[in-house]
Parts: C-alpha cells; sequence; structure tokens
C-alpha cells in the first residue's frame, strides 16, 4: 500500500510516499480502506515535534479519515466487513489501509457520503464539543468566532447558527472575514489596527461576547478575553498563531467569566458515549442538508506535501482533504 510518511521533523516538505506491508488485524482490531483523509492545522504541528502529540518518525500524518471495512479480527462485533465507517486518530491516518481499534469507529449512516463525512468529523466535531459541552452555548447568545475562515473556524460558525447564537466571524484580513458570512455569520470583522477588543464590543452594542471560540492564541487572545460580557466563556481551541498566550486572571475575575479548554482527543477518549451522540446529530444535519462546511481542495495522496504546505502557511480558506482510495462514496 502507499503511505504518506514523515521520516523525520520538520516543514512538511520533509513527507514522502512510501510503500508499506498492507496490515492484517488482531484481536478486537479491523483494517479499513480509507477513501477520503481530512487534514488539520495542527498535522502541520505534529510533522513539525510542536504538538502536544509526539509521535516518533517514522509515522503518517492526518487524524481523521472515511472509508470502507476490508478485515476483522477475532472478537470484533461492532463492524463487518463492507461497513463505511468513519474515525479519527492522534495522526497516522494518511495512507491507504489504515490498523485501528475497532471501538474507535463510527458506522456511518446511510445518506452521509464518504466525503462529506471526513470533512465534519474532526473540525465539526471539536466546534459542537466546544460549543455545546463547554460553553453551553444558548439560542440568542452572542459567539464570537476567531480564526473564522480556517477549518474548525468555519466549523464552529456553521454550529453555532445552527445552534440559534448571533454570530460574529472574525478572520486576518475583510476578505477572509467576509467568507464566514456564507457559513450564516451574522457579523464579520477583521482583526485591524484598532484592536478586535473595540470591534467586538462596537458590534455587541458595548456588552460584548457571551462565548468567544478562538483556535488562534497570540496577541489577538488577551483582547478577545477582554471583550467577553458578563459571565462570558472563553473557550481555548488551539494556537494556530504559534503563538501560545499568557491572559491575565483579573479580566476573568472581574467579568465573572470563564477561561474553558478544548480537547476534542482526550474526550473521545474519557466520554466516548457522548462524542457518538454528538456525532449522531452532526451526520444528521450532514443528511438534511443543513451544514455548509467549505472545501477548499481535494488533491491526491502524493499532493499531501503540499496540502500541509497551504494549511502552514495559512493559504487555506475551510478544509483539505486527500483523496486517497478507488472506493469513494
Amino acid at each position: 500500500m502507499k503511505a504518506l510518511l514523515c521520516t523525520r521533523l520538520g516543514t512538511p516538505d520533509v513527507l514522502e510516499v512510501a510503500d508499506l506491508p498492507v496490515p492484517r488485524p488482531g484481536p478486537g482490531q479491523i483494517v479499513i480502506e480509507v477513501a477520503y483523509v481530512g487534514l488539520n492545522f495542527h498535522d502541520t504541528l505534529v510533522v513539525a515535534g510542536r504538538h502536544v502529540v509526539k509521535p516518533d518518525p517514522p509515522f503518517s500524518p492526518g487524524s481523521e479519515y472515511s472509508g470502507v471495512v476490508t478485515a476483522v479480527g477475532d472478537g470484533v462485533q461492532s463492524v463487518a466487513v463492507g461497513d463505511r465507517v468513519v474515525g479519527n486518530e492522534e495522526y497516522g491516518c494518511a495512507r491507504e489501509f489504515l490498523l485501528v481499534r475497532a471501538d474507535r469507529v463510527t458506522v456511518l449512516p446511510d445518506g452521509v457520503s464518504d466525503k462529506d463525512a471526513a470533512t465534519v468529523l474532526v473540525a465539526y466535531a471539536t466546534a459542537y464539543h466546544a460549543l455545546v459541552q463547554r460553553a453551553g452555548l444558548r439560542p440568542g447568545e452572542t459567539l464570537v468566532v476567531l480564526g473564522a475562515a480556517g477549518g474548525v473556524g468555519s466549523a464552529a460558525v456553521d454550529v453555532g447558527r445552527l445552534l440559534g447564537a448571533e454570530v460574529i466571524a472574525c478572520a486576518s484580513s475583510p476578505e477572509r472575514a467576509r467568507a464566514a458570512l456564507a457559513q450564516g455569520a451574522g457579523q464579520n470583522l477583521s482583526y485591524g489596527e484598532d484592536g478586535i477588543k473595540e470591534r467586538i464590543k462596537a458590534a455587541t452594542a458595548g456588552r460584548g461576547a457571551d462565548v468567544v471560540f478562538d483556535p488562534v492564541g497570540g496577541d489577538v487572545a488577551a483582547a478577545a478575553v477582554r471583550a467577553t460580557a458578563w459571565r462570558g466563556r472563553y473557550l481555548v481551541v488551539g494556537f494556530a498563531s504559534g503563538a501560545i498566550p499568557s491572559v491575565g486572571l483579573n479580566i476573568p475575575m472581574v467579568k465573572g467569566a470563564s477561561v474553558v479548554g478544548v480537547f476534542l482527543g482526550e474526550f473521545v477518549r474519557r466520554e466516548r458515549d457522548v462524542h457518538e451522540g454528538n456525532l449522531a446529530r452532526i451526520f444528521a444535519w450532514s443528511r438534511n442538508g443543513d451544514l455548509s462546511p467549505h472545501v477548499h481542495a481535494v488533491l491526491p495522496l502524493e499532493e499531501g506535501a503540499a496540502a500541509l504546505t497551504e494549511l502552514a502557511t495559512g493559504q487555506v480558506r475551510g478544509k483539505v482533504l486527500l483523496r486517497v482510495g478507488g472506493r469513494t462514496a
């Protein structure tokens, strides 16, 4: 089989396509012929050795996939050969055949394509978990999404709209901020030289944001925390800027606000049943045509290095997929 491999840590151009044996399942395991792999910004950090997850080379990037079960090991009863499934791992998915534990996959419902499943899995699962379980977002509340043109940011705009929030989309340029209007944002703001705090305050008639969804970090974070409303919730989702911010705890204190961490991987491990319920709602939205994810590009496995380079340099709006297997639906 073909696999996209990171043989040494660094920038995405270290990746290469190699031939590996097709795996065989052991007890409790299954083999999946991969159809699509969804790429995310954090994949670039894993390849660089700058993520909290630090595998030793060689390994494949890619943390989410869709595909078809081709073999099952002893004791597996939850899935069968021929089932279409979707799943996410910490890394390792960018290859033609994938060996995983059977209890880490979800059988795809009819009406959701392999492509759509790989498009929405991690970004939308992260956004939904953040906004529902971590923030308790309520209809009518104001949600500010930073990095709204990126994969997880645009998903948060979409999910916030479906949950009934008033969504303000923020991005690094007016063009990228305007792109989020297609996801259902009511307003769009660029960070601007005069500061995002003042822009958020003006957009909310001085009240501030009930919830801030922040996958960006860096300099914009402290200003966004200051722009929260009374009892606001600031969601720490990631650090796409490359800088982990320091925020004065006096600001949450005087606002009665919360700074809340979001880590999908650990949530899935610890609360699998809740995660499965989240996915059921996300896939129902997808089947009904309620979601509006933007796919930036669908590229072959051989162009995985180029795809991750675009993610690393901020050239992507929405989602990048790798088309891997021949059997895609």
